[in-house]
């Protein structure tokens, strides 16, 4: 139970994790996107350099190697830093350019967006770009065509949809470990979904971000633990640079729910990401599905549909 001293260890013999980081600043979440539009961020104090840094020294001192899903607006003011993710050992992909919503994007503008923050991150990194995440895990049942374009852009694989219900994300009944995809166009990627718990037939979310700050340590560490089917298997994990930084600055102008969802123990989520890297084993999300030994199932995209 949640409460108990059962709880899991870091050891040698313990599943591969995958811990995953979309950089990005506090001002481009969704969360506050009525209250800050995308013309005013060059003009905001910029926290992302600082607090994305924080984090690769938590992860130097862990040894452990993680994958940075970088915004391509980020890459392209702060190369150094995305330059020093990557000689440090960490994944790089991408989290689009201007982290916005798929399914409110025209196809033609998602592709040039995704075509241009891939190229910005291989001409930084000097290494192929293979992975991609969604701005707010947007690929869903209205925007699965996405995923034909990331497979022409030459990307192998996604971390974008969610197997739960949610106001702005999700496909509900779609598998909760990593699986492929049979794109329209008939091309294949691989998917690795974020982590959900099931409980007394409830799929609770348990895969980081705002779920990790709202709920007490113990309860999260006991979901996480639950979804891995009791340390078998292998989850996702992820996380922002904005999320360990309480001094960033306030929006009280924002919905009271926005304010919830952004600002919930911001204090305290350092502190407890460093727990979490006590209790489980985590790498890059590549490393950690090569460990997962797949069913091989292969979905179509008019299943997906069908699963929302």
């Amino acid at each position: 139970m949640p409460g108990s001293d059962a709880r899991p260890r870091n050891t040698g013999q313990s599943p591969l994790h995958a811990m995953s980081i979309d950089v990005e600043d506090y001002f481009h979440v969704a969360a506050l996107s009525n209250v800050i539009r995308p013309h005013q961020w060059d003009s905001l104090p910029s926290r992302v350099e600082q607090n994305t840094e924080r984090l690769l020294m938590l992860f130097d001192k862990h040894q452990v190697k993680a994958t940075f899903f970088v915004l391509g607006w980020v890459a392209e003011r702060f190369p150094a830093l995305v330059r020093k993710l990557s000689d440090h050992g960490h994944e790089i992909a991408s989290h689009g350019y201007s982290h916005q919503l798929i399914y409110n994007q025209p196809p033609e503008e998602f592709r040039q967006e995704t075509l241009r923050s891939k190229a910005l991150l291989e001409d930084i990194t000097g290494t192929a770009v293979e992975g991609y995440r969604a701005a707010s895990y947007s690929i869903t049942r209205r925007s699965l065509w996405a995923l034909d374009i990331l497979s022409e852009a030459g990307f192998t694989w996604d971390s974008s949809i969610f197997p739960i219900r949610h106001d702005r994300y999700g496909i509900p009944d779609s598998p909760s470990a990593p699986y492929s995809i049979e794109t329209a166009s008939g091309a294949v990627i691989r998917e690795f979904p974020l982590t959900t718990a099931h409980i007394m037939g409830l799929s609770i979310p348990a895969a980081g971000g705002g779920y990790f700050r709202q709920f007490p340590y113990p309860l999260f560490r006991y979901l996480f633990y639950n979804a891995s089917g009791s340390g078998a298997r292998p989850q996702m994990f992820y996380l922002h640079p904005w999320e360990i930084d309480p001094g960033q600055p306030r929006y009280t102008n924002a919905s009271w729910f926005s304010r919830f969802r952004h600002y919930t123990n911001l204090d305290r989520c350092y502190g407890r990401l460093e727990r979490l890297l006590g209790d489980f084993r985590f790498g890059t999300v590549s490393d950690s599905y090569n460990t997962y030994d797949p069913d091989k199932t292969l979905l179509r995209s008019d299943q997906m549909v069908r699963l929302a």
